[in-house]
């Protein structure tokens, strides 16, 4: 780990399919319930579109004092200077990701068992991912769920490294998946499918996590 990075105890990713706003927008009432770090996620924008729609975002960030991390996208993530990016397994080897983004960028690698977390270990990732912990319905194609135990168990072998939790988390799951090690818990539909309780159920989920 080349950075001192040290997870909140949630983690949201932006959809607009779920919220029906845009990534700025996400990002502003995200940021304002009390959220520090925030993943841009967008599947369906053109590389273009969606370099646009992260500039923006990436500003409002800025302004709120919260770090933005792009999921997959390097090369959007490198052109606006974001905080960092998330990778998926399918996605840029993290030795050649931290080579183009320097010491200094947020690198996070998704994870689906121990032993895929365990090889993450050795990489130069500053937070591995594990999941999905519960069913979601966020996310087509996912791998097998890895329940609570799961969680537990990459624990065990990933002692030193930040474990961001993700996967059909629900403000009623939440606590219960830091006890079993978690350091950070991701949501999307949770936090989203309501835009107009964005901003209260983030401070609510907050409040019950400290």
């Amino acid at each position: 780990m080349t950075v001192a990075f040290s997870l909140p105890p949630i983690y949201p990713i932006t959809d607009t399919g779920v919220s029906g706003l845009t990534h700025a927008e996400q990002v502003r009432l995200l940021s304002a319930g009390g959220a520090t770090v925030i993943q841009l996620r967008d599947k369906f924008l053109s590389g273009n579109e969606f370099y646009v729609e992260a500039k923006a975002a990436l500003d409002v960030a800025r302004n709120l004092g919260t770090k933005l991390i792009i999921n997959d996208r390097v090369d959007v993530a490198l052109a606006i200077g974001a905080h960092g990016v998330h990778l998926g397994q399918d996605d840029l080897n993290p030795h050649a990701v931290r080579k183009l983004l320097g010491p200094d960028s947020i690198i996070g690698l998704s994870t689906h068992n121990v032993a895929q977390a365990v090889a993450a270990a050795g990489t130069p990732v500053d937070y591995i991912a594990i999941g999905p912990v519960f069913p979601t319905a966020s996310k087509k194609d996912t791998s097998p769920v890895v329940g609570l135990a799961g969680v537990a168990e990459v624990r065990r072998f990933i002692e030193r490294l930040p474990l961001v939790a993700i996967g059909g988390i629900t403000l009623e799951n939440a606590p219960e998946v830091l006890i079993q090690g978690a350091s950070s818990v991701a949501l999307i539909s949770a936090l989203l499918s309501d835009p107009t309780t964005i901003t209260e159920s983030t401070a609510n989920l907050l409040q019950t996590l400290r």
